[in-house]
């Protein structure tokens, strides 16, 4: 991969990380999938709008905007070579034309100026060495007047899946995760940095607003606790223990969910995100 500046990123995505998504994309597009709505309904896509997807995975965001961007198109951009490549798989199934997938770095990759209308993502922005110029770089690939919708990840204390994760804090080394600021997942989880970086990137009229949405993690307490260890943070967490503190982990983290289990079993979490949008400066020309 050419233009490649976020190495540990590439190397997550393309390994442990990237496999287990690709994978199990059905699963996490029902813990994701509630942010949908308020993501396309913040972006206002048009029928012949440009679209870019940023940190796409296997494109269901993708997809659906290119479903609203009739006459227009959606290219979904990301660092992972297995996700891509469920993303083609399952826009060749369901025949989109208007849709298509590369291979990059959002903070190098070598955008065509001015080739998109509006920029979406849903938590795939969150993981830059430098956000400040991945954001740039972005805006560049924007028409004057272009426009940014994404969600993030917020305060810890908000999603119920993280504080279930933190009663596992006397087990697992969980350092400082969760705090905003810090590489990772909760690294634009501060407004007020959120904007600065926004800001110092080129872009205007940001506004931020908090969102929640519940998503279905698995079909029992047993399941929602084995996708939460085997993915992201926790695999990350479970791996600096032994078996058997991996073992008391899991036992604890179910009986955490049990409490979330709806009438048939299913456990259902509730999430908060930072709904953003703001704009590149400039008029589209006529």
């Amino acid at each position: 991969m050419q233009h490649l500046v976020n190495t540990d990123q590439a190397q997550a995505w393309n390994g442990y990380e990237g496999t287990h998504w690709a994978r199990n994309q059905d699963r996490w597009d029902a813990v994701n999938g509630g942010f949908n709505t308020p993501l396309l309904t913040a972006a206002a896509l048009t029928e012949a709008d440009r679209v870019l997807d940023i940190g796409c995975g296997a494109g269901s965001t993708t997809r659906l905007a290119a479903r609203r961007a009739v006459r227009g198109r959606a290219l979904g951009l990301d660092l992972s070579a297995p996700m891509l490549a469920r993303a083609r798989r399952t826009a060749e199934l369901e025949e989109l034309g208007n849709v298509a997938f590369e291979q990059g770095d959002a903070q190098a990759h070598p955008f065509e100026p001015g080739t998109f209308d509006v920029m979406i993502s849903r938590f795939g922005v969150m993981f830059f060495a430098d956000p400040v110029a991945a954001f740039a770089n972005i805006g560049r690939a924007l028409r004057p007047g272009g426009r940014i919708a994404f969600v993030c990840a917020t305060r810890a204390e908000a999603n119920e899946w993280l504080r279930a994760v933190a009663a596992l804090r006397d087990i697992l080394p969980m350092g400082g995760f969760g705090a905003p600021g810090g590489p990772g997942m909760f690294s634009l989880a501060d407004p007020d940095l959120l904007r600065e970086v926004l800001s110092a990137a080129g872009y205007q009229d940001v506004e931020v607003a908090e969102t929640e949405a519940y998503g279905t993690w698995g079909r029992d307490a047993a399941d929602a606790a084995a996708l939460l260890l085997e993915s992201g943070p926790g695999h990350h967490l479970s791996r600096q223990v032994g078996p058997e503190e991996r073992e008391r982990a899991c036992r604890r983290l179910i009986d955490t969910l049990r409490s979330h289990e709806d009438d048939d079993g299913a456990v259902r979490l509730r999430s908060a995100a930072l709904l953003v949008t703001a704009h590149r400066p400039g008029r589209p020309a006529r």
